[in-house]
C-alpha cells in the first residue's frame, strides 16, 4: 500500500459542482464496465485497476469528502443512490466504492490537522478502515504507539489511508478509551485472508501494523463519536459532518444490497418471459400463476427494503446531529430488517429461476453469494438492531452497542 505524499494543496480548494441526479447518472454510465469486469473481480478477488480508475474519474470516492478539499460533500441519500446503482452491475465494486466514500466521511470527523494530513496532501485520498478495536495503543510522547491486526478491510489494495480501531491503554495497561486512529496505508501490511464465498472482489483482507506512531491529532474517541462529539472544528456550513456516527456507518451498507436485489429481479423477470417451467405444461415461466405470485412477493420485499432504507436515510440527512437515540436505534433496526428482506427476495427469485441460477455463467449465483455475505456484516445483524430498538421503545436505557 502506498500513499501519495508528493503534493500539498491549499484548503478551500474549489470543488466541482454536481447534483445528485448527475452523480447517479455517472454511476449508471459505469454499469457496462462493472458488468464486463464483475466475473474477473470475483475470480481474482480484487476490483480491476481500470474499474477503480473509472470510479475515481467519475468522482465516486469524493462523494462525502469536504468541498474545501475538492470533494462533493453530498449526503447519505446520494451515497445510497449511487451505491445502489453500482450494485445493480456488481455488488463487490459497489461495496468497495461505498466503503471508501463513507470512510472518507469518517476521516473528516477527525481534527482539522488530521484532515489536512489526509486530504490536504491528496484531494483524491482513499480511506478504508475497520472500526472493531482489534489494535492496542500505548501512550508515547506526542501520541500513541499502535499495534494490531484488522480484519475485513474492504478496498485495502486501493487505499492511501486507513482508519482502524484500537483500545488505548495507560502506563499501567488499563484501557482509557476506544478509538479510531488514522494511519497512512504505506505504514501497514496486508495479509491475504479474504477467501470467501461472496463479495470476493472487495479484497477485504487483514491489515497489520506494529509499533506505528500515531500523533494525538489523528485519534478519534469512539464513545464520544457515538454521541456525536467529534474532534473536528464545528463549521456551520458543513452540516454533513454533524451527522450521527453510527447511523451513517450502518445505513451506507444497504445501498449495494438494494442494487443486488434489483439485479436479481430484473434478471429473473426477463428470463421468465422465455424460459420454460420444466416438468409442467407451461412453455414459459411467465405463464405460471405460482411464478407470478413469487415474483410479486419478491418485488414487494425489495420495495419494503427500499422504503425502510430511504425513510431512514432521509431522516438521518434531515436531522443530522440532532437525531434522538430512540430514532437511531430505529434506524439500526431498519437497516438490518431491510437487508433481510433483500436476501429473502433474492432467495425467492432463485427458486423461481431454478438450478440454472447456480451455473458459473449465470450472474445470479454471484448476486446470491454477494448479497448473502454483505447482509451478514456485523452492522446489519437484525437481532442487535431489534434488541436496541425494542429496549428504546420500552424506555430501557441499557446500551446494546455503540454503533447506533
Amino acid at each position: 500500500m502506498t500513499a501519495n505524499t508528493d503534493r500539498r494543496v491549499t484548503a478551500d480548494l474549489p470543488a466541482e459542482e454536481a447534483t445528485r441526479e448527475e452523480l447517479v447518472e455517472r454511476a449508471l454510465a459505469l454499469q457496462p464496465l462493472l458488468r464486463a469486469h464483475a466475473a474477473r473481480a470475483d475470480e481474482q478477488r480484487v476490483i480491476p485497476a481500470e474499474v477503480v480508475e473509472a470510479l475515481s474519474e467519475a468522482g465516486i470516492f469524493r462523494l462525502l469528502t469536504p468541498r474545501r478539499f475538492g470533494g462533493y460533500e453530498t449526503d447519505l441519500r446520494t451515497l445510497t443512490e449511487v451505491s445502489e446503482t453500482l450494485g445493480e452491475a456488481d455488488g463487490a465494486t459497489a461495496w468497495t466504492a461505498m466503503i471508501i466514500s463513507v470512510t472518507n466521511w469518517l476521516a473528516s470527523l477527525f481534527s482539522d490537522e488530521a484532515q489536512e494530513d489526509v486530504f490536504g496532501v491528496d484531494p483524491d485520498a482513499r480511506v478504508t478502515g475497520v472500526a472493531a478495536p482489534t489494535g492496542v495503543g500505548c501512550r508515547v510522547p506526542g501520541g500513541w504507539s499502535i499495534s494490531g491486526k484488522w480484519a475485513y478491510n474492504s478496498g485495502a489494495p486501493h487505499a492511501t489511508w486507513a482508519a482502524v480501531g484500537a483500545l488505548l491503554q495507560d502506563e499501567e495497561g488499563a484501557v482509557v478509551d476506544q478509538a479510531l486512529v488514522l494511519i497512512p496505508a504505506a505504514e501497514l501490511m496486508i495479509e491475504d485472508t479474504w477467501h470467501t464465498a461472496g463479495m470476493r472482489g472487495t479484497a477485504s483482507n487483514t491489515l497489520i501494523g506494529r509499533d506505528i506512531f500515531v500523533p494525538e491529532h489523528r485519534v478519534l474517541s469512539v464513545p464520544a463519536a457515538s454521541q456525536g462529539v467529534y474532534s473536528r472544528s464545528f463549521r456551520k456550513d458543513e452540516p454533513l459532518y454533524s451527522s450521527m456516527f453510527g447511523s451513517m456507518l450502518l445505513l451506507c451498507l444497504t445501498g449495494p444490497l438494494l442494487g443486488l436485489g434489483t439485479a436479481a429481479l430484473n434478471t429473473v423477470t426477463s428470463a421468465a418471459l422465455e424460459k420454460p417451467l420444466s416438468f409442467t405444461v407451461h412453455g414459459r415461466q411467465a405463464d405460471s400463476v405460482g411464478v407470478q405470485m413469487q415474483l410479486a412477493e419478491a418485488a414487494l420485499r425489495l420495495r419494503t427494503a427500499r422504503l425502510h432504507v430511504y425513510d431512514a436515510v432521509d431522516q438521518v440527512d434531515r436531522e443530522g446531529g440532532s437525531l434522538e437515540y430512540v430514532t437511531r436505534t430505529q434506524v439500526r433496526a431498519q437497516a438490518g430488517y431491510a437487508a433481510q428482506n433483500v436476501i429473502e427476495a433474492i432467495s425467492t427469485l432463485l427458486n423461481v429461476h431454478g438450478a440454472g441460477a447456480f451455473a458459473d455463467a449465470s450472474p445470479l449465483q454471484r448476486i446470491w453469494r454477494d448479497a448473502n455475505v454483505a447482509a451478514r456484516h456485523a452492522g446489519l445483524v437484525p437481532a442487535v438492531g431489534f434488541e436496541a430498538y425494542g429496549k428504546s421503545l420500552l424506555g430501557i436505557t441499557e446500551p446494546v452497542t455503540l454503533m447506533v
